[in-house]
């Protein structure tokens, strides 16, 4: 148990440059506290104490405000950031090396008792405010950038941006830790192409419209009609 806890303060140290001391991590991160307080429910859920597991969850999202079902499996060296209105509903998977930044849901899409929660790979990283929703995977290393809602499959090691997510595929190369100032953006990328297009048609109108005028200087440029 000893052992659980020192990783769990050594992955706060690697993930929040915020962090300066043991002390304070223990006393001041709601992140910290709510996986503490998932894992002795989560043990109560898996050991048919449903209510008690269902109550200690209760307990704990009146104390950090972070909503963690008691079904969900979480790997180790998982950390949520700031944490504040953080959900991570019932038949949730997450893997190792896990961070969520404050808002992030991973929501069901299904009234059914069945696998509808989201399964997030190891290594990924989930920016504020990103929703995913259903039973999708999140591949190993990507990244989901701050707002986004994802509800398709993510492949490993690629950004997801917008709403809904759009994937920016990196194959074969991990990507770099997410900057999200730095996000590429698929939406400006097709504006920026149709503005593009309409500016060569916008010439060729001109063009056009410069040889039914003056129909001389069209043949003497080669391009009457």
């Amino acid at each position: 148990m000893f052992r659980t806890i020192k990783e769990d303060i050594q992955t706060v140290f690697a993930k929040d440059p915020a962090a300066r001391n043991a002390l304070e991590i223990l006393l001041c991160y709601p992140g910290l506290h709510a996986l503490w307080h998932h894992r002795v429910a989560h043990w109560f859920w898996r050991h048919k104490l449903r209510l008690l597991g269902r109550l200690l969850s209760h307990i704990s999202r009146f104390l950090t405000g972070i909503e963690i079902h008691p079904g969900a499996r979480i790997g180790r060296r998982f950390f949520i950031d700031h944490g504040m209105a953080v959900v991570i509903g019932e038949t949730a998977e997450i893997g190792d090396d896990v961070l969520l930044y404050q808002g992030v849901v991973l929501g069901g899409t299904s009234p059914e008792k069945k696998k509808r929660h989201p399964t997030v790979g190891n290594g990924v990283v989930i920016g504020a405010g990103a929703i995913v929703l259903g039973p999708i995977t999140i591949g190993e290393g990507s990244r989901i950038g701050a707002g986004s809602v994802v509800i398709q499959p993510v492949p490993a090691n690629c950004t997801v941006v917008g709403v809904p997510g759009r994937v920016v595929r990196k194959e074969g190369v991990p990507v770099p830790q997410l900057e999200h100032a730095r996000l590429p953006d698929p939406i400006e990328d097709v504006i920026h192409d149709i503005l593009e297009r309409q500016h060569r048609l916008e010439e060729s109108l001109e063009q056009l419209r410069t040889a039914v005028s003056d129909p001389s200087l069209a043949m003497r440029d080669g391009s009457g009609i």
